[in-house]
């Protein structure tokens, strides 16, 4: 019996470490990032410059509870999804 327990907890051991790297190098990354860019979103206010996940770069006007209202670099305004800004410009 005991060499049956010691042969699982052997079989098991590289999966549980094989686990425990996969989340600390991919999903607690993951995790951290996606929790930063909530918290950008949130505070997201006017005259932001923001880049969208199309590659543009707009100012933000007005923001709303789920979209956000932009303009271009020609002064046309757009309604954006909040969730489609990709980063902060500086």
């Amino acid at each position: 019996m005991e060499g049956q327990s010691a042969d699982l907890i052997s079989s098991l051991l590289p999966l549980v470490a094989l686990f425990a790297i996969f989340y600390f190098l991919i999903i607690r990354p993951q995790q951290k990032q996606a929790k930063a860019h909530k918290q950008m979103i949130t505070e997201l206010k006017k005259g932001d410059k923001i880049v969208t996940n199309g590659g543009l770069m707009v100012e933000i006007t007005k923001v709303e509870e789920d979209f956000l209202i932009v303009k271009n670099h020609d002064n046309t305004e757009m309604k954006l999804k909040k969730e489609f800004v990709a980063k902060l410009l500086d």
